[in-house]
């Protein structure tokens, strides 16, 4: 009893210094009247503050709500079922689970926990990595499960500088751009900040400690890799090392069209797990793999191209000064994969949802690789608004 006193006094200790000055888009998505709710995302992006401030805005007192992270030493000796229990049976009401995948047999009891204490509602948070699908207990027909991605352009705005604006919608952006811009404040500079946003604001620990922010992504890969990756089946994590190779070996190379032959040579790894293990890590949200126009991504295959997943990673991770091709393809790729399925198309750059065409490119690009194609636009990266039929980059950045 002492010991489970203990976990709850530090979680109340944990709401009462969570912030409610910020949240992320996926607040307001959320269906909080669910019994049982997933948030899955990669390490950085802030699943856990999203939850605690959720938690935190039902007012309950502290024997009601509770946070528990299940990396805590605490259990290492009692089962998540037998503390749940213990709650429920003191008055709890409301759960919030982090890092579950750091738990063995994680799915089985929440459900096991679900399907007892019927009074308990169940938030709970882990990497990217898991596949609800697979999991034990089958909790894909039970729990409602959300993705979180990394800070969009919009969200960084509103984050560190406080310039509110509303998301656009793609159709929106497509259909009447000119209507979005009049509706922009007079003294909005889109530009303006779009630079440091590429380089460090894609996380939201960028807040934190403006000068490590690219330290602290390496540090966040190498723990993805060592220890996240550990969860998924047939994963050996001896070859740890070998994945922060394969990692390092992309982001000098990126965006390119991947020779498996010539990749399992660089890095020693077997040419029948090199593909599984570039799966790998796009689960964990460190790569992006775009697939022909038409392929299907349920089976694993080898992509057409790969990027690194956002613009922070390739300026953490390049050893050289970022080319800028590769840089505005990535930002329209992170920020479009978030909502939208994108892939690579016979003409163009990327094709979404098998119905848009986009060619990115700067202000000399012109219309002449997407000439014919119905639904197709050119992005530039240096317009501050729409102009002649031409979108800018930076819009993209409002979708969440």
């Amino acid at each position: 009893m002492c010991k489970m006193n203990t976990l709850l006094e530090q979680s109340a200790f944990i709401l009462e210094n969570t912030s409610l000055d910020f949240k992320r888009f996926l607040y307001g998505k959320i269906n909080w009247k669910s019994r049982l709710i997933g948030i899955k995302g990669a390490r950085g992006t802030g699943k856990t503050t999203l939850s605690l401030q959720w938690l935190k805005e039902q007012g309950l007192p502290a024997n009601r709500v509770a946070y528990f992270s299940l990396d805590d030493i605490y259990f290492s000796t009692h089962t998540l079922k037998e503390t749940a229990g213990l709650f429920y049976k003191q008055g709890g009401e409301i759960l919030v689970l982090d890092e579950v995948h750091k738990y063995k047999n994680w799915s089985k009891e929440i459900k096991n926990i679900y399907d007892v204490y019927k009074g308990l509602k169940i938030v709970f948070t882990g990497s990217s990595i898991i596949d609800i699908s697979k999991q034990e207990g089958d909790l894909s027909r039970r729990a409602v499960i959300y993705e979180l991605p990394g800070l969009s352009y919009r969200e960084f705005l509103a984050l560190k500088y406080g310039i509110e604006i509303p998301a656009f919608s793609l159709s929106d952006i497509l259909k009447d751009s000119a209507a979005l811009k009049a509706s922009l404040p007079k003294s909005f500079r889109p530009l303006e900040y779009f630079e440091e946003y590429l380089q460090t604001g894609y996380y939201p620990f960028m807040m934190e400690e403006q000068e490590t922010v690219h330290l602290k992504i390496k540090q966040l890969i190498r723990t993805i890799v060592e220890f996240d990756m550990a969860v998924l089946e047939n994963f050996d994590v001896r070859n740890a090392n070998k994945m922060l190779q394969l990692l390092y070996v992309m982001a000098q190379q990126v965006p390119f069209k991947p020779n498996i032959t010539s990749l399992a040579t660089k890095t020693d790894i077997h040419r029948n797990s090199l593909v599984n293990y570039l799966h790998y890590l796009e689960q964990a949200k460190l790569i992006a793999l775009l697939q022909a126009s038409g392929n299907s991504t349920s089976t694993l295959q080898k992509p057409e191209k790969i990027y690194l997943n956002n613009t922070n990673l390739l300026y953490a991770l390049a050893e050289e000064q970022v080319e800028t091709g590769n840089l505005r393809e990535t930002f329209f790729l992170s920020q479009l994969a978030s909502i939208a399925k994108v892939a690579m198309p016979r003409q163009g750059d990327f094709i979404v949802d098998n119905k848009y065409t986009f060619e990115v490119g700067g202000k000399g690009k012109t219309k002449r690789q997407i000439a014919g194609i119905k639904n197709a636009w050119v992005v530039k990266d240096d317009l501050e608004f729409p102009i002649a039929g031409d979108l800018p980059l930076w819009m993209f950045g409002f979708l969440y």
